[in-house]
C-alpha cells in the first residue's frame, strides 16, 4: 500500500498544505526575519504543488503502462504526442489545462519554471550627463510574488482533479 502511485501525489498535497500554515505564521509574526520565512515557505508550497501535479501524472501514466510513467520531467508527460501514441481522457485534460496560460495548472507551472531562473538585474536607462536636469525613470517593477490563497487554490484544485481522475481510474 504505501508503495502506491498515489501515496506521492497525496504526500506532496499534504507537504503543500504544511508549508502554507508555516507561511501564514510566518505572515503573522513578528520576527526578524518573517519576511524570509515567508518567501522560504512560498518556494516550498510551490515546489510540493509541483510535485504533486508530477505525482498525479504518474499515477495516470502508471494506470494506462505507458512507457515514460517514470519519467521525472513534466514535459515529458504533459506533451501532445503522447496522447497520439496512448490517448487517455484525463492526460488529454492535463495537457489542455497546461497549454492555456489562463489555468491554475499553466500559472503553476510557470511559477515553478520561475523559480529556477536566475535573479535579473533591472534595466537602467542610460543617462547623459550633459544633460542634469533629465531624471531617468524605470518602469521595471519587481516580480509579482505569488499570494498564499493563489496557492491555496491551486492544492484545492490539484486535489479535487485528483479525487476525480481516482474515480474514473478505479477498477470496479
Amino acid at each position: 500500500m504505501a508503495n502506491e502511485l498515489y501515496t506521492r501525489t497525496n504526500q506532496k498535497i499534504f507537504y503543500a498544505g504544511l508549508a502554507l500554515e508555516s507561511w501564514r505564521k510566518a505572515e503573522e509574526s513578528r520576527a526578524i526575519n518573517a519576511q524570509g520565512l515567508v518567501q522560504a515557505e512560498r518556494e516550498a508550497a510551490l515546489f510540493h504543488l509541483f510535485g504533486a501535479v508530477l505525482g498525479l501524472c504518474h499515477e495516470i501514466a502508471g494506470y494506462y503502462r505507458l512507457a515514460n510513467s517514470q519519467s521525472t520531467r513534466i514535459e515529458v508527460l504533459l506533451d501532445a504526442s503522447m496522447l497520439e501514441a496512448a490517448p487517455s481522457p484525463e492526460f488529454s485534460e492535463l495537457i489542455e489545462l497546461a497549454a492555456n496560460p489562463e489555468t491554475w495548472l499553466a500559472q503553476l507551472l510557470e511559477a515553478y519554471k520561475n523559480l529556477h531562473k536566475p535573479p535579473q538585474m533591472p534595466h537602467k536607462a542610460k543617462v547623459d550627463p550633459a544633460t542634469p536636469l533629465i531624471v531617468a525613470v524605470s518602469i521595471d517593477h519587481e516580480p509579482e510574488l505569488l499570494e498564499r490563497e493563489t496557492l491555496e487554490a491551486w492544492r484545492k484544485d490539484i486535489t479535487a482533479l485528483a479525487r476525480r481522475f481516482r474515480e474514473t481510474l478505479s477498477e470496479w
